[in-house]
Parts: C-alpha cells; sequence; structure tokens
C-alpha cells in the first residue's frame, strides 16, 4: 500500500496490513452490541412498541441494510479511516464531509458512555437482586473500571484490540442465540407471527404504526455500528475486500440475531404484555426469560452482557480515534489527534480524549438521572446523529457513482438501493428528533422527558460544526478539500485522487 494523501508528510500512518477479515467482521458485529442491544437498547422500544417490537425491528433492518449495501459500495473504491467522512467527501463536497466528521465523531464518543451506563447498571442490578445489601448506587464503580479497561486495549493497539473483540462477540453471540432458542422451544404453541404487525402494539398513545416508528429509536440504536469495519481500511489486508464485505455480512448476521431474539422475546414474555419487558428483573429483562428456563442462566446472561458491552466500547473507542486521527492529520481536527504510540502505533491523543470525555458524560447524566435513564437520554443522542449520516452516506454512494465511477455506474445498486435506504431511515430519525406534524406521517409522536432534550444538543454541536466550517474555510481552505482524499492512495484509486479539470472542480 502506498501512503496516504495528506498534505503533510510529519503524521505517522496506521500499521499497515494489521488485521484481517475476521477482525474487520468482528469490528463491525461488536460496535453493534449484540447482547447489549438485545438486552437493553431494542427493549427501550417496547414500551412504545409493546408486542410489536419485532415489527419495529425488521423495519430498521431493512433500512439499515440498504445503507450498508451504499457504504460497503463506497468502501471498495476509498480505504479510508475517516470511513463515512471521507466518503461523504468523496461522493458530495468536502464540506459536507468534513460535517459529517464532526457529526459522527461526537457520536463514536458517546457510545462508550452509553454501553457503560449499560454495564454499570446492569451488573449492580443483578449483584443487587443476589445480596440486597449491595446498592445499586454502586453502579459507576463498573462503568469507571470498565472505562479505563476498554481505553487500555484500545492504546495497547489495533491487533489487541480487534482480536480482544472476536474473543468476546463470539461468546455474546453464542449465550443469547441458544437462550433463544430454548424461549422458542418452551413457547410452543404461543408462537405466532402476530408480532410482526401491528395487533399487539396496545401502547396508549402509541397504538398501531406509533408505537412501531416511536420504537425505532431504541431499535436503531442498535443497528448502529454496523458500519465500523470501515474506519479500520488502512490497517486492513485486502480493504477493498475485506471491508465491503465485512460490513454487509455483519449487517446480515446480526440484523438476523435481533430478529430472531426479539421474537424469542416476544412470545417467551407475552407480546400482550411487552410494554413492560424493559423494567423487568431489575432492568435486565433477559435475565428473568433466562431464570423461566433454569436459574443459573442469569449468570450467562449477565457474563453475556458484560461482554457486549465491553467489546461494542472496545470497536466504537477504535472508530472515534481512527476518525480524529484521520481529520486530524489533514488540521480539520486538532493535530495531536493525528498522533501515534511509537510502539503500538495507536492515536493516544484520541484515546485519552474518549476516556476523559467518556466519563464525563457517564458519571454527569447518570449521577443527575439515574444510569437506565441516562443511558436512554445517550442512546437518542446517538440515533439522532448517526441516521442523518447514514441517510448522507445513501446519497453520497448515488453521487459517487455518478461522477467517479460512471464505468461501474448501475441504476439498481447505485441509485434504487440507496435511495430506498435513505427513506427508510427519516422516520426513525423524526421521531428520534421529536419532529412531529409530517404530512403523511402522522403516527410520528414526541419522546418524553428528558430523551427529548438530546436532539437540541446534538443540534447545538452541528451548528458549533458549521461555525467551525467557516472558520476553517478562512484559515485553511485546502484542509477542507483534502477530506475526499485522507485514504489510501494507490492505482485502483488513482481516478479519483487525480481527477480531469473538470472533475476537480466538483470536488473541490
Amino acid at each position: 500500500m502506498a501512503s496516504t494523501t495528506t498534505p503533510t508528510t510529519s503524521v505517522a500512518p496506521l500499521q499497515r496490513d494489521a488485521v484481517g477479515l475476521p477482525e474487520v467482521l468482528f469490528q463491525s458485529m461488536t460496535s453493534m452490541a449484540p447482547a447489549a442491544a438485545i438486552a437493553a437498547s431494542i427493549p427501550l422500544g417496547a414500551a412504545y412498541a409493546s408486542g410489536a417490537l419485532p415489527l419495529a425491528v425488521l423495519i430498521a433492518f431493512i433500512g439499515v441494510l440498504f445503507s450498508a449495501w451504499s457504504i460497503g459500495q463506497l468502501a471498495k473504491h476509498i480505504p479510508a479511516a475517516g470511513s463515512v467522512a471521507t466518503y461523504s467527501a468523496a461522493g458530495l463536497h468536502p464540506w459536507v464531509g468534513y460535517l459529517v466528521g464532526w457529526g459522527y465523531t461526537a457520536m463514536q464518543v458517546l457510545v462508550l458512555p452509553l454501553v457503560m451506563l449499560q454495564l454499570g447498571f446492569t451488573v449492580a442490578g443483578e449483584w443487587h437482586s443476589e445480596q440486597p445489601s449491595f446498592s445499586t448506587g454502586n453502579w459507576w464503580i463498573f462503568t469507571v473500571v470498565g472505562t479505563a479497561l476498554v481505553c487500555f486495549l484500545v492504546y495497547r493497539g489495533v491487533r489487541t484490540s480487534t482480536r480482544t473483540g472476536v474473543y468476546l462477540g463470539s461468546i455474546e453471540i453464542a449465550v443469547f442465540l441458544g437462550l433463544a432458542i430454548a424461549l422458542v422451544i418452551k413457547a410452543g404453541s404461543a408462537n405466532t407471527f402476530q408480532v410482526f404487525t401491528t395487533h399487539f402494539a396496545n401502547v396508549k398513545g402509541y397504538t398501531g404504526m406509533s408505537g412501531v416508528v416511536a420504537a425505532g429509536v431504541g431499535t436503531l440504536l442498535a443497528f448502529a455500528g454496523f458500519e465500523s469495519a470501515a474506519a479500520l481500511a488502512e490497517e486492513s489486508r485486502q480493504p477493498r475486500r475485506n471491508i465491503p464485505r465485512a460490513v454487509i455480512l455483519a449487517t446480515v448476521l446480526i440484523g438476523g440475531l435481533f430478529l430472531f431474539t426479539t421474537y424469542a422475546a416476544a412470545v417467551g414474555y407475552g407480546p400482550s404484555k411487552l410494554a413492560g419487558f424493559a423494567s423487568a428483573s431489575n432492568g435486565v429483562p433477559w435475565s428473568g426469560l433466562a431464570r423461566t428456563i433454569a436459574n443459573v442462566l442469569w449468570i450467562f446472561v449477565l457474563l453475556a452482557i458484560i461482554n457486549s458491552t465491553l467489546a461494542c466500547a472496545n470497536a466504537n473507542t477504535n472508530v472515534f480515534t481512527r476518525t480524529s486521527y484521520a481529520l486530524g492529520r489533514i488540521g480539520v481536527f486538532p493535530r495531536g489527534l493525528s498522533n501515534l504510540h511509537p510502539r503500538f502505533h495507536s492515536p493516544r491523543v484520541g484515546v485519552l480524549v474518549e476516556l476523559i470525555v467518556g466519563l464525563a458524560v457517564t458519571l454527569s447524566l447518570g449521577l443527575h438521572y439515574t444510569p437506565e435513564v441516562a443511558f436512554g437520554v445517550v442512546g437518542t443522542a446517538i440515533v439522532v446523529v448517526i441516521v442523518p449520516i447514514y441517510i448522507v452516506a445513501n446519497i453520497a454512494c448515488i453521487g459517487y457513482y455518478a461522477r467517479h465511477r460512471r464505468d461501474e455506474h448501475n441504476w439498481i445498486a447505485h441509485v434504487v438501493i440507496p435511495v430506498l435506504g435513505a427513506i427508510a431511515l427519516v422516520p426513525g430519525f423524526l421521531s428520534a428528533a421529536g419532529i412531529t406534524g409530517v404530512p403523511g406521517l402522522k403516527f410520528i409522536v414526541a419522546l418524553p422527558s428528558p430523551y427529548k432534550y438530546a436532539p437540541y444538543v446534538m443540534a447545538a454541536w452541528m451548528v458549533a460544526g458549521v461555525v467551525m466550517l467557516f472558520v476553517l474555510r478562512a484559515r485553511n481552505a485546502q484542509a477542507i478539500e483534502q477530506v475526499a482524499h485522507i485514504h489510501l492512495d494507490d492505482e485502483e484509486i488513482a481516478p479519483m485522487a487525480a481527477p480531469d479539470e473538470a472533475e476537480a472542480s466538483e470536488v473541490a
């Protein structure tokens, strides 16, 4: 591989050919935090969709799968640590890529506190159940320890962190898949495909499709991270082959797991009463389901959730540090973020930023509200940013193939599928953002307090990004243009790295 296209030669490159397909596949799979999502993110939607929760998961799965296709199509030509930021810059315009990077790094830095909050209230809740003298208020101890452990793993380098993800991810998937199979068998005649309709969408104020769409916040949150393999492109072997495969395969495998386990939970718990599922068993509803099969199984559920939170935090910290590294080396982010450890080749400044911000967000929100409520607030903030980023990625796929890969352009692959992917994600975004009254989408209702405040915080962050964009354009316009070119540069992408004069004006 040749060196990255960057305006400075003083920045050390990431470690090339460090990981293969298994590692990048589990990078995406663990970023979705299968066990943690099954145990917490998806159950959040039960309060709105009740027994129609599997339908909400199915709709999210379809929308995300289209988006995964679009991102995979971009990844096979643009191997970049900047991932979706670089894709958006190359397919649309550099300033779009900059704003995507601005939002994407904020979203990624929030994933660590999100899953560490879950780690805290899950372990504390289960410990309290077994030993009532142990206070659930001690959740913060597990959160702090987990945060420090994850940052240490990422600091030690991409091989250490990704191989850890493979081991942890395999365990969590095996546990929940086995448990779901047992629940479906145990349900017997209670098995019903009506959970894939609005038949059981019976929550007051959220009946029918209103509840299904409102549940999209939790279900889309579960899928967030499917694209994470893309951030390891500059450290992956055969990135044009492995990254697209990892993104698509991870989405299909984990999406299927989400569908099956949510179905198992609905028929195992009772679809007509699923609205109260998230708060069951001290906020660990799958622990209660496990006990209905065998009392000892709750231990395996707990271990799987711990595995999942650590693996997810590990994977997403990889993404944050690589994206901020890519944007830092061209000067649109502070250049210190591009500083690599001389031995481990990890973006050590990015790891430190993640540690500080992660602990600050986790402890401030968790102690102000409760860790469970804070989890919902942070989750809503993530969804309200990541869904528009996925929509932009779909549009960027259309733009990139129309402008830079006309010889490969296919109307189904590069127009129809991206358009469907973008449209399918719109209702979930509107619900997460609390935008109601849209013609034809009357089933969308606003989220309650304090979750409704999260979109305002993220909107303020994006406004700050626009201000910074104008500052950078005045001080260093070339840096903004470079967002489209921070990728591995060799003969396969030479047509984009050196476009003709007409295309150069479009990219710039």
